[in-house]
């Protein structure tokens, strides 16, 4: 079973992966996948955030 810091690491690499997916999917005018991407973004982003974990210098979406 994976450890807490092994969890976090996850959902860090995932976390940066999204933010990157979602810059594409804005740039190329795909608002459905803009969208659903934001779902887990924001998944993503309540449990780091929940884990202590300080987003402000990797998160790159400004809404």
């Amino acid at each position: 079973m994976a450890n807490n810091l092994e969890i976090i690491e996850r959902s860090l690499k995932d976390f940066i992966e999204i933010q990157k997916i979602m810059g594409l999917a804005k740039k190329e005018n795909a608002p459905e996948t803009y969208a659903e991407l934001k779902e887990k973004y924001l998944y993503l982003k309540a449990l780091l955030q929940t884990a202590g974990v300080n987003l402000s210098e990797i998160d790159r979406i400004k809404e």
